[in-house]
């Protein structure tokens, strides 16, 4: 039987390994796990093999050095998924390599600027007749498929509102902390959000237990940019994000007024001692997470309505709910049922179907709320 050959850049990684290991579970699959420690590679090889309904190999490949499109070329690679953040500030030379070699592309960057430039590439994409998406992650893939349901027979909408605050127990990566540095005290140009800030202020939301209230704060991510335009209305976004445990919040706060006044230019040069720091307190708080999104808007009566979902991991699986996009992509794309080429941000290619079929034997729990 042919199977689809899949490359996992950063395969090892903090969401690398965690998608290897989902993909692991699909039938018809070839998973190659990319990067430039084979030692890495191939410890995760073995350690998934014995129980991998994918055959899975390993290649030691530095994806930001020349010859990417020759090795495609040479491994018959049909799809590549980008899991090597952070993705601010990187540049498109993996995605356009992957064109040239025709050959889909998928990444989970959640950078705004990073996800949103994806388009650049669209004249490429449709030539070679493949895809190019960038954003297969909590946001703005999973984000924007939640809305879509949520607005259903919606004539307009007036605002969304998201928000994530993980569990303090549940790991989190290096490039992680880094990306959420990188806009700390930074400006959020975006609709919704023009005189804000990153991580400046905050504000409380409830969730359903065990998690309970969370502190939020304003967060930098593509939503702010595409959210506003894909649904009738205009409607005003706001994103937050948070920590569980209040002091280290308040610690992110502080760091982003010091960043407003100009005293730190930019957090994220020091995001390995930071990250240190927060982990000498990892045992404390839980291990569970939660996500949300509401919706307020107009229905075809003029009346106005309020939905809700809410996301709850639990037993440390928060960090999967990232990888669920490019699992439900690669199953999508393996059976040849993603009918389109291009290049844009993960939005309108998945159904919230998708993404809750993926949570099969994770503690992941998706509910709508009733108003």
């Amino acid at each position: 039987m042919h199977e689809y050959r899949v490359m996992v850049i950063g395969g090892y990684g903090f969401f690398g390994s965690r998608l290897v290991t989902r993909l692991a579970r699909q039938d018809g699959l070839h998973v190659i796990v990319a990067g430039r420690s084979g030692v890495a590679a191939q410890a995760l090889v073995d350690r998934l093999q014995a129980d991998s309904r994918a055959t899975l190999s390993h290649v030691v490949l530095d994806a930001m050095a020349a010859g990417l499109e020759a090795r495609l070329h040479r491994l018959g690679v049909a799809l590549v998924i980008h899991t090597s953040g952070p993705f601010q500030g990187q540049d498109y030379r993996v995605a356009q390599a992957c064109a040239n070699a025709a050959v889909h592309y998928v990444d989970l960057a959640d950078g705004r600027d990073f996800v949103c430039g994806i388009e650049t590439l669209q004249k490429s994409a449709a030539a070679h007749g493949v895809i190019l998406t960038s954003g297969a992650s909590s946001v703005p893939a999973l984000s924007s498929a939640v809305v879509d349901r949520l607005t259903s027979g919606m004539k307009s909408i007036d605002s969304i509102d998201i928000g994530i605050s993980p569990g303090n127990r549940t790991e989190r990566g290096l490039s992680t902390v880094a990306g959420i540095l990188s806009y700390c005290g930074k400006r959020l140009a975006t609709s919704g959000q023009e005189r804000g800030f990153g991580w400046l202020g905050s504000y409380r939301h409830r969730y359903p237990g065990p998690v309970g209230e969370r502190l939020l704060s304003p967060c930098d991510v593509p939503d702010l940019s595409l959210l506003p335009h894909r649904y009738a209305g205009a409607p005003v976004v706001r994103f937050g994000a948070g920590l569980e445990l209040s002091f280290l919040h308040r610690g992110m706060n502080l760091m982003a007024w010091l960043a407003r006044l100009g005293v730190v230019d930019n957090w994220s040069v020091h995001a390995g001692r930071l990250k240190r720091a927060a982990d000498w307190f990892k045992a404390w708080g839980t291990d569970t997470g939660a996500m949300h999104v509401t919706v307020n808007g107009r229905d075809h009566l003029g009346i106005l309505r309020e939905r809700a979902w809410v996301l709850v991991a639990g037993s440390g699986d928060g960090p999967f709910v990232p990888t669920l996009a490019a699992t439900a992509l690669v199953r999508k794309l393996a059976s040849g049922t993603l009918a389109c080429t291009g290049a844009r941000p993960c939005t309108g290619l998945l159904s919230l179907e998708d993404f809750m079929n993926e949570t099969e034997g994770l503690d992941i729990q998706m509910v709508e709320l009733q108003p």
